[in-house]
């Protein structure tokens, strides 16, 4: 989509972090935007400052684990705007865990999230999309834990490979019909996300406290000074923003990402020349 001005971009996660950038960076772009977030007070405050950019903001109360949720959400957008072009699937959270502590209630939550959470959004706007026809545009939020396998046995890197996954198979599908699709797989932003347990729906039960001692402790804490480190969310946004105009399907954010990904190309290379005929 080469002309933003006048559309309507609806982002998940659109409270803080990643979401909020891209709010930011779609108002200034001129376009209507409806932000949703399960955090109803961060929602409020998040619509209260872009609305000193754009008057065309509004935000709805979204749960995107539930698939009816979404379909209010989305109606909320079509009441609001009539049309909506652009659709960001960027909610997600993080849970501990490893191959220590295999808690299903901490995959299943991540997962109904990072993954079905997309989904949810994808059925809920497509139809719509399709049928107005003026084209648009899906970003689906993943990670470069969707790229290689760093995080090892995680819940967080098998939601994010799934998003890719999904994000390339739908792109064939959608570019007959004009409709463009990005994947968004950054490495380390300064978000929230290490805090995703804040917003916790009690249906998953409680997070289980890591043991201090174990690996998947040192792991996280890791993580947790590299997203202090991280990018800022507003250089994600301005990324999404340019590759939304140029139709590009992989969105990267940070300068060491081919390093990342090199090794793991590299051995499926190889595995697959053992297997070449001599």
């Amino acid at each position: 989509m080469r002309e933003l001005v006048g559309k309507t971009a609806f982002v998940t996660g659109g409270a803080g972090g990643i979401g909020l950038a891209l709010g930011r960076a779609f108002a200034r772009g001129g376009m209507k935007v409806m932000l949703a977030d399960i955090e109803t007070e961060a929602l409020q405050a998040a619509v209260t400052s872009l609305r000193e950019i754009s008057p065309d903001v509004r935000g709805t109360v979204c749960d995107v684990a539930d698939a009816a949720s979404v379909e209010r959400a989305a109606q909320a957008a079509f009441d609001a705007f009539g049309k909506v072009h652009v659709v960001c699937n960027n909610a997600g959270v993080a849970a501990g865990g490893g191959i220590d502590d295999i808690s299903l209630d901490n995959w299943r939550w991540v997962i109904d999230v990072n993954l079905m959470g997309v989904l949810h959004g994808i059925k809920s706007f497509l139809p719509h999309i399709r049928a107005h026809g003026e084209g648009g545009h899906i970003v689906n939020t993943a990670s470069m834990a969707g790229m290689q396998s760093d995080l090892g046995f995680s819940s967080y890197g098998a939601s994010k490979f799934a998003v890719v996954s999904m994000s390339e198979g739908l792109s064939l599908r959608l570019k007959p019909h004009g409709i463009g699709v990005s994947v968004l797989c950054p490495s380390y932003v300064r978000t929230r996300i290490g805090e995703s347990g804040r917003n916790r729906p009690e249906r998953y039960g409680p997070a289980q406290p890591l043991d201090p001692a174990s690996p998947a402790a040192a792991l996280v804490a890791e993580i947790a000074r590299n997203i202090d480190a991280g990018l800022e969310p507003d250089a994600v946004a301005a990324r999404v923003l340019a590759a939304i105009r140029d139709d590009e399907l992989y969105i990267f954010t940070h300068p060491g990402s081919r390093a990342e990904v090199e090794p793991r190309f590299a051995a499926i290379l190889a595995a697959m020349d053992r297997v070449s005929p001599p």
